[in-house]
């Protein structure tokens, strides 16, 4: 407990929205469960987080950050004397906020924020969303007091001092409560037909862009089966003029974004995506099977591992992205838009989803505050 009786928390993470996001989530469960607590976000100076935290309401702080290479470099020798600035930063921000926890979610700048609340013997915790733990989430947590991670996979990557909480990612709300039906009507798609979901990513996959054409064409001419695609927006044009001849076709609809991915998960049956952490937990939070397709330049191969733990579990198939040429993604989909198939799949990624992972780190978070 802070100042006057009042819950002080740190939130530090940053770099991707996979680290941005699950913290704000964190920061908006508190706000609701714990009357008047002060939460502060710290981040990078030069990242994203700068935008989309105070965009979502919170108070944001940011620190000088590098990141390391892995290999002697000028680049690293520049990255210390940032890391050496950011921890004096960290350690101002924490000496004048005063927090109760500090809750770190990866990224670089989590680092230096979390390294000196614990040398101040602050309570902190860690949340790591891949299958295989990024750097910073490695280095840290031997000197936390809780380990979250999202994939019980990952156990062994961490010291074994470490007290680890298999919890999940933390997913929003809409992405439990939306209806098939609602979904399927936001689309203007039919209930009687298998669904297909097909993601590039914000920006795009022109591999899984490619390698959807032969798709588009199939699902054009059958009457049992429809399609959504996701381009990204680098792609979209493109997917657009090598596909007009189906763009009118019943079945057929392309975006180029979409904002409410609670729309299309709840709508789909099958989806083919890349491995990102968050977007597989809303895909198991909702007991949605995949065709997954590692990006195959994330840091440390991570993507392949998230997707390699779901096709473990049953509920996934993983194509590499090397191997998206001639017809394997269609004949994969095939195979798999099989009622029975896809039934037995969306069991087993029900089961390995955690649809309730934001309240087992509240809990944790709750527990350490008191």
């Amino acid at each position: 407990m802070g100042q006057q009786g009042i819950d002080r928390v740190v939130i530090t993470g940053g770099g991707t929205g996979g680290h941005i996001y699950p913290g704000l989530a964190v920061a908006k469960e508190l706000k609701n469960q714990i009357p008047g607590v002060k939460l502060l976000y710290v981040g990078a100076k030069d990242g994203m987080e700068k935008e989309i935290v105070p965009g979502a309401g919170f108070d944001f702080e940011g620190i000088t950050v590098g990141g390391l290479e892995r290999r002697l470099s000028i680049k690293n020798i520049q990255t210390f004397y940032k890391l050496a600035k950011g921890f004096v930063e960290a350690r101002s921000i924490l000496k004048n906020f005063k927090p109760d926890v500090v809750m770190g979610t990866g990224g670089y700048v989590s680092f230096p924020v979390v390294q000196a609340a614990a040398r101040r013997k602050i309570p902190t915790l860690i949340h790591e969303q891949n299958a295989f733990p990024g750097l910073a989430n490695r280095m840290l947590a031997k000197r936390v007091d809780r380990v979250c991670i999202s994939y019980g996979e990952a156990v062994p990557y961490f010291h074994k001092r470490a007290k680890i909480d298999v919890t999940g990612l933390p997913v929003r709300d809409e992405i439990l409560t939306m209806g098939r039906q609602e979904a399927l009507d936001f689309f203007d798609l039919k209930k009687d037909k298998l669904t297909l979901l097909v993601v590039g990513g914000s920006r795009g996959a022109r591999s899984i862009n490619r390698a959807v054409k032969r798709i588009i064409q199939w699902v054009a001419g059958e009457s049992s089966k429809q399609l959504i695609l996701i381009t990204g927006k680098l792609d979209y044009q493109e997917v657009i003029q090598e596909n007009r001849e189906f763009l009118n076709s019943e079945n057929i609809r392309i975006y180029s974004y979409l904002d409410r991915m609670e729309y299309g998960l709840a709508a789909a049956d099958l989806v083919v995506s890349r491995a990102g952490a968050t977007f597989l937990s809303e895909l198991t939070a909702r007991g949605v099977p995949g065709i997954l397709i590692p990006y195959p330049h994330a840091a440390d191969n991570h993507q392949e591992f998230n997707a390699r733990s779901l096709e473990k579990h049953g509920a996934a198939k993983v194509v590499l992205d090397s191997q998206l040429k001639d017809d394997m993604l269609l004949r994969d989909v095939k195979e798999l838009l099989n009622p029975e198939i896809l039934n037995k799949m969306a069991e087993n990624s029900r089961m390995a989803g955690k649809p309730r992972a934001l309240d087992a780190i509240i809990g944790i978070i709750l527990e350490m505050l008191n």
